[in-house]
């Protein structure tokens, strides 16, 4: 997998891609990002990327012509990418589509700044645009890095145990169960006796019932799309649902 991460500020990317798992796998080869200098496609000596709006407004605008520049070199570049846009509009960044972005071989990222990029990069160079929130960012690097840690633990290599992806939150519609580590007993508070049971399906259901709980608690809207059987559906009634949050 790759990554094109076209932004003003590269040097926003040096720490975080040389730490934890991100370093790790960049590394040992699992994962390749390539943080590109937007003014380098800049055609005047002040290595201009905004300009004032049209029809007046505070702030400024990313001209369009870096931007298809950058996007066009990239593109000419094997494998082909699909070009990701930063934008309130865009589809909300969900595991659904973190997953989607784990099966493409190559995504150019486009961090924009300011009140935005011109209209034309929208509708004619990105092929998705992509939201991270309902909340505002000064740019979207911070998105970036969002995309390309939360795509690179699904990749072959990334994470020690690979199964511990399949588990996380939202990989199966669900918030993740409550975990425990030692010591068993910690300034008085125990860790449920039936993860120290050794009773490998009581403590598989323990976990699936908690994991459906929190869902309930605290993101009941995750169940409509959640997989759930039977006996989840029969737990979760048991729990005041009626089944059409």
């Amino acid at each position: 997998m790759r990554f094109d991460i076209l932004t003003i500020f590269p040097g926003f990317f040096d720490s975080p891609l040389r730490e934890s798992l991100l370093g790790k796998a960049l590394a040992a080869g699992h994962l390749d990002v390539r943080v590109v200098d937007l003014r380098g496609f800049t055609d005047d000596r002040h290595r201009t990327t905004d300009d004032r709006p049209y029809g007046g407004g505070e702030g400024m605008v990313m001209k369009p012509g870096p931007l298809f520049r950058a996007i066009e070199a990239l593109r000419a570049e094997p494998p082909p990418p699909r070009v990701v846009l930063f934008t309130p509009r865009g589809r909300l960044l969900d595991q659904p589509l973190v997953e989607e972005m784990a099966r493409w071989e190559r995504i150019v990222l486009v961090c924009g700044r300011y009140e935005g990029v011109d209209e034309r990069v929208h509708r004619h160079a990105a092929d998705l645009e992509v939201s991270v929130g309902d909340y505002v960012l000064a740019g979207g690097e911070t998105a970036a890095l969002a995309v390309v840690e939360a795509v690179s633990r699904l990749l072959p290599g990334v994470l020690g145990c690979a199964a511990s992806a399949r588990r996380d939150s939202f990989s199966d519609g669900l918030l993740e169960y409550p975990q425990y580590t030692r010591p068993a007993d910690f300034r008085g508070w125990r860790v449920p006796e039936v993860l120290l049971s050794g009773d490998h399906e009581r403590i598989r259901r323990w976990r699936r019932e908690c994991a459906l709980r929190l869902t309930l608690e605290r993101r009941p809207d995750l169940l409509a799309k959640a997989d759930l059987d039977a006996a989840d559906r029969a737990f979760l009634r048991r729990l005041g649902w009626n089944g059409t949050e």
